[in-house]
């Protein structure tokens, strides 16, 4: 997931130990936040719009779709999916 948070943050003064302690998460949170190695809750990442006053989550968080599924996975759910709901109906 890639995240704006720190420019945001640092537009906003703030330090890490900052917003952790608004969030009411460690600093070593707000740290793998910002550098990608730790997705938030959809809590969490709801809180820290709030703090940072974005007026959505997508503000500050937002995915590449191409890291989502890797090729054709998604496709595959979906036919499998549908195959095993349509194998119940009947």
């Amino acid at each position: 997931m890639n995240t704006i948070v720190k420019y945001v943050r640092k537009e906003m003064g703030l330090s890490q130990q900052d917003l952790a302690k608004i969030a009411g998460v460690s600093r070593q949170t707000i740290s793998a936040i910002e550098k990608g190695k730790y997705n938030p809750s959809l809590l969490l990442a709801y809180k820290l719009s709030l703090i940072l006053e974005c007026s959505n989550i997508e503000e500050i968080f937002f995915l590449e779709e191409k890291n989502v599924f890797k090729e054709g996975e998604l496709e595959d759910l979906k036919n499998k999916y549908i195959k095993d709901k349509n194998s119940k109906k009947e």
